[in-house]
């Protein structure tokens, strides 16, 4: 019996294990941070693949049968090399599961005018992950992208509900806008873009949905319980939640609480 390990390679993925905590607390739970190699978005491929799969790794060595990736970076670059790969040959027995798919899924369900935006990091934009996987399931949605690089320094430094805010929110959100006038639906695609949401909903027009992954990924992570069974026995049920980074803790847990909504006390993981 393990936990559900949950990694990012920095803060934005605790949006993600807040929302699955929420939807399913009765299991046990371990994050990891890889902070000290943060950000992943601008690294190439190959390393992003590495680092991510390192941190996998770690992950099954605590005992996690099941982890997902809550980094659009990660889950975007590194998840289906992992899952094609490289869990044949090192845990056949164990799943590593992302963000984008359970988002891409659901998205044509609300567009009605077949028109989306994708904001995202640099490196997720360039990936075309988000075009190509709504393409496989909504063939008719077409999809418009966008890089925001000054939102996440935004939310890391505290300054996301500051008036210094307004101005990158106003106009990363004109720039996606004025692809198209049918634009219906926006896709936060970066797990810390939430701590936006209420200066995204100021400045956006009316009649637009905002779709944030948390708690798609975590209605995903559900139903994939469901639909295994043979997964489900094998996860811890003390509802415990335990924290890991690989930089300074004290740095970790102030961070942390802006991004999980409440404290945290984390303990440093050295990577090999």
């Amino acid at each position: 019996m393990g936990p559900i390990g949950v990694f990012d390679s920095g803060y934005g993925g605790l949006t993600v294990l807040k929302e699955i905590i929420a939807e399913l607390p009765q299991y046990d739970y371990v994050y990891l941070g890889d902070n000290a190699r943060a950000p992943y978005g601008n690294r190439s491929f190959d390393t992003i693949h590495a680092y991510t799969l390192e941190c996998v790794q770690k992950l099954f060595d605590m005992g996690c049968p099941l982890v997902v990736l809550a980094c659009n970076t990660a889950s975007s670059k590194a998840l289906r090399t992992i899952q094609q790969k490289d869990l044949p040959r090192i845990a056949p027995d164990r799943r590593v599961l992302g963000v984008i798919r359970p988002t891409t899924e659901m998205v044509g369900t609300i567009t009605q005018t077949g028109e989306v935006g994708i904001l995202a990091t640099s490196g997720t934009v360039a990936s075309e992950s988000y075009p190509v996987e709504i393409k496989k399931f909504f063939p008719h949605v077409q999809t418009y992208q966008l890089a925001c690089p000054m939102w996440v320094p935004l939310v890391e430094n505290d300054e996301h509900e500051g008036a210094g805010a307004d101005y990158f929110v106003q106009e990363y959100l004109g720039k996606i806008l004025s692809q198209s006038d049918s634009i219906d639906t926006l896709v936060l695609g970066c797990t810390h873009y939430p701590l936006l949401m209420k200066k995204i909903r100021q400045y956006l027009p009316g009649g637009i949905t905002v779709l944030a992954q948390g708690k798609i990924v975590a209605h995903s992570l559900k139903d994939y319980l469901r639909r295994h069974p043979e997964m489900e026995t094998r996860l811890g049920k003390d509802g415990t939640q335990r924290f890991y980074t690989t930089d300074d803790p004290a740095i970790f847990d102030r961070m942390a609480e802006i991004f999980f909504g409440k404290a945290v006390t984390s303990e440093k993981l050295k990577l090999d």
